[in-house]
């Protein structure tokens, strides 16, 4: 059984480093690490030159989305029967992927997903199942946030912070849509394997730590540190629920109904707090309709 692990990292050295070294204490059992370096530009790619054991690749920023799909492209060209997708900012404890490991017979188990935990306590954006036929309906219902999980469970969507992918997975659904940048390609990949018949799980023993960022930020440094992500969130939204909508008032109204939530702030608040930018709430728009029109890609006009 071979398990690679695939770790995408942008301009966070010191976070990568720490990854690293949690991810060395999870050998022999892992048998080896893929590094995606997006184009960094605060010492990474010297610093990956200058380290023996990794699989390193340089690329373009092309966004998690690219990172994630060049780098199980290559573990899976590896000969990597199990995929264990990670961002720079989660660190496996040592004895995680032992849990993975522990449920590899779980009956039809595609993906598998950790707990992790910020500052000691549970940090989950996992959940148990899509609505998509419900216009005012939350696309994820059922979030573990809500429930107290002891034990294996199954979900329906899961973040690329840890999940462990089966290359059966892979072979029936290929990679991550590297069109979308960053925002819903993990959950756009969660619903292909669904569909593709594959059970998702969450396992509450296998332990991450995630990195905190904005400890001490005030709301307004926080918001305009986000604010070029929020339009691919908006897009991306839009493009989701256009494509895998059961409904109308889901295809065209749930992913608007979001993009108003980000637009009037930034009409009536942005120019005050210089939160948003003179023109974003026109800019979320505009992500909201390239999003239906499914015109992907790196955002080129923030």
């Amino acid at each position: 059984m071979k398990i690679i692990a695939v770790v995408v990292t942008f301009n966070r050295l010191n976070l990568l480093q720490h990854t690293i070294e949690c991810l060395k204490a999870s050998q022999p059992a892992l048998d080896a690490v893929v590094v995606v370096n997006n184009n960094s530009t605060d010492g990474t790619r010297e610093w990956l030159d200058c380290q023996k054991g990794l699989t390193v690749i340089h690329q373009d920023n092309v966004g998690g989305a690219g990172g994630f799909r060049r780098g199980m492209k290559k573990a899976h060209e590896m000969g990597a029967d199990w995929v264990w997708c990670m961002d720079d900012d989660v660190f496996p404890r040592p004895d995680c992927l032992s849990h993975f490991i522990g449920n590899m017979d779980y009956a039809g188990a595609g993906i598998m997903s950790p707990r992790r935990l910020m500052d000691g306590k549970i940090f989950t954006t996992e959940f148990q199942a899509f609505d998509m036929y419900h216009t005012m309906a939350s696309t994820s219902i059922y979030p573990l946030r809500k429930i107290q999980v002891d034990n294996t469970v199954e979900i329906a969507g899961a973040a690329f912070e840890g999940l462990f992918i089966k290359r059966d997975v892979i072979d029936a659904i290929g990679y991550p849509d590297d069109r979308l940048f960053i925002f819903y390609d993990d959950t756009d990949y969660c619903i292909r394997a669904l569909q593709a018949g594959f059970k998702l799980i969450y396992i509450p023993q296998a332990l991450m730590d995630k990195h905190k960022f904005f400890n001490n930020a005030t709301w307004l440094e926080r918001t305009r540190a986000k604010r070029w992500k929020r339009f691919y969130q908006v897009r991306n939204g839009a493009w989701f629920h256009h494509r895998y909508g059961k409904t109308w008032g889901v295809r065209n109204i749930r992913s608007f109904n979001a993009m108003l939530g980000y637009m009037v702030p930034a009409l009536f608040l942005g120019l005050i707090t210089r939160a948003y930018r003179a023109g974003d709430a026109w800019r979320f728009v505009r992500a909201y309709r390239e999003g239906r029109r499914e015109q992907l890609g790196k955002i080129r006009w923030l």
